[in-house]
């Protein structure tokens, strides 16, 4: 693998497993990349990496660093606070000079926004800490589409559907990708950091979100006009949350056929991404191919698709 410029930045929580981020380094260099970690990554005020103006100095210089790939060290909360303050023609600038912006949760405001703004791509994928900096081994997926990500040589992914969804016909919807974390999401809707994509193809995840709660957020979504405008939704995974007795057969499969009877676009699920170890790269913002046929789903973005 060719070497790259890694930057690692906090522009949302502060990092309170310090020693998986350390791992997360040591994991990159030992890849053989050149690995720059930002001066306040490890800053802390209150539940933040540093105060508002610290993290978003850090985002500004991350968009200066000129770096292949800037990678959050992890999510958590504070994005939101920062959204009308970032200089977003500086990161569509950075990104069009090839640096390419990875992370996930929180990190969905960040990517939202920019596509907003300006239209650029970014990429949902790993954290340094939680995902890069695990103990033992990474995730070998994960891992492999990241470098993908890196060397710039990803072209598209796939995953199998449960059995119920399998489809007897090929099915291609082309679209711009977009999504991430659902609350977050549900939270931009109506601002103008929410991207207005019309014939789009939305993916969702969420952690520590009751299935009525998801259901709540995406109601959101369909009432502001949202989920109508899309050619394809897809699930990724809904994760850490417990069942409660009053649910009473309440869960997050009835969210989902419930909503496949309120939208006309087909919804998907299984797509490996959230907060599980295997995550693949996503591009927020390009152009992509989503290709099903029987079991087998496809986010096809390479220019051989």
């Amino acid at each position: 693998m060719t070497k790259k410029h890694i930057y690692i930045y906090s522009p949302s929580s502060a990092v309170r497993d310090k020693a998986a981020v350390r791992r997360g380094v040591a994991r990159l260099r030992a890849m053989g990349h050149d690995v720059e970690v930002d001066a306040s990554a490890l800053a802390s005020h209150m539940r933040f990496a540093g105060d508002d103006d610290t993290r978003l100095e850090a985002i500004h210089r991350a968009a200066a660093s000129g770096a292949d790939v800037a990678i959050i060290t992890r999510g958590g909360y504070g994005l939101t606070r920062l959204l009308p303050a970032i200089r977003y023609k500086a990161v569509a600038r950075a990104i069009e000079r090839g640096t390419r912006f990875v992370g996930l949760s929180d990190f969905t405001a960040f990517q939202s926004a920019v596509l907003a703004e300006t239209g650029a791509v970014t990429w949902a994928g790993p954290a340094v800490g939680e995902d890069l900096g695990v103990e033992g081994e990474p995730d070998e997926i994960m891992l492999a589409c990241f470098e993908d990500l890196v060397s710039g040589q990803g072209e598209g992914t796939g995953w199998q559907l449960p059995s119920a969804e399998r489809t007897d016909s090929f099915r291609d919807v082309q679209g711009v990708l977009w999504g991430g974390n659902l609350s977050i999401l549900a939270t931009l809707a109506g601002t103008p950091w929410m991207p207005q994509i019309k014939g789009g193809i939305l993916f969702i995840e969420d952690v520590h979100e009751h299935p009525y709660r998801v259901e709540r957020m995406l109601t959101q979504l369909l009432y502001t006009g949202v989920l109508a405008q899309q050619k394809a939704v897809l699930f990724g995974h809904f994760t850490n949350y417990k069942p409660v007795p009053h649910d009473k057969g309440f869960r997050l499969k009835t969210v989902i056929d419930r909503l496949r009877g309120q939208i006309k676009a087909p919804v998907f699920t299984a797509l490996p991404f959230g907060h599980v170890p295997t995550k693949v790269a996503l591009p927020v913002g390009a152009k992509v191919h989503l290709a099903v046929e029987g079991r087998d789903a496809f986010v096809l973005w390479g220019h051989r698709h």
